[in-house]
């Protein structure tokens, strides 16, 4: 896990799924991509899209990488540009521990085509309760077979609606495949409210402590930095 690392993220357009919480904007093909110059500071430039991998490289660059934990892919949702990918990823050197790739598991055979040039796999498992959509079970055990042979965990997103049910579901579908770290992340609300209460964000964490040994509860801090 990286939470308080510096990573270099690369934000992809547009997802396969509608999330309720989703907080990425939509827009499946944006004309302009923009770039913080200065790490923390917001002070963004604007080109325009789409990029090359030799472009992105090129920007990238302007930063010491050395001093960054890794490239992360996120979105939206990065496997829908796998034939990007297979292009981009060769040219991303020069961080610590190399790709870290941010997906919502549900895009097994696109996940094969990459598995051998990312490092770390950060996978969302989507609960209907939270995000309002059918459950993915099967697709996120097939999910999670494949990304077993990398370094692995899970995010579980979760509201003050989840279900036991739904976790313990969650939790069997995990402990088929491997035992991998589990994060619960309590949904945030407008003006960056938790939406989840204590109590029952800790009873979450006991009811997957005692199937799994390594489960954290950890919000949204690239909200509380307002860093989207």
């Amino acid at each position: 896990m990286a939470l308080g690392q510096r990573h270099i993220f690369l934000r992809f357009p547009a997802c396969n799924l509608n999330c309720a919480y989703c907080d990425t904007p939509r827009d499946p093909c944006p004309t302009f991509c923009c770039w913080e110059r200065t790490p923390g500071k917001r002070d963004f430039a604007f080109l325009p899209n789409p990029l090359t991998p030799d472009q992105i490289m090129a920007t990238v660059n302007k930063w010491d990488l050395t001093l960054h934990h890794a490239f992360s892919l996120t979105g939206g949702e990065p496997l829908l540009y796998v034939d990007f990918l297979t292009r981009l990823i060769p040219l991303l050197t020069g961080t610590r521990e190399g790709i870290y790739l941010e997906t919502n598991g549900t895009l097994p055979e696109q996940l094969k085509r990459i598995i051998s040039l990312v490092n770390i796999i950060a996978m969302d498992f989507k609960l209907p309760s939270s995000s309002c959509l059918p459950p993915f079970w099967e697709k996120h055990q097939q999910f999670l077979s494949v990304a077993q042979q990398k370094d692995v965990f899970v995010k579980i997103v979760v509201t003050e609606n989840t279900t036991d049910a739904e976790i313990k579901q969650a939790l069997k579908v995990i402990k088929a495949v491997k035992e991998v770290a589990v994060i619960i992340q309590p949904v945030t609300l407008p003006a960056n409210r938790p939406g989840v209460s204590p109590a029952r964000i800790l009873a979450i964490q006991e009811l997957a402590l005692r199937e799994l040994r390594e489960v954290r509860i950890i919000p949204q801090v690239h909200k509380w930095l307002q860093q989207l």
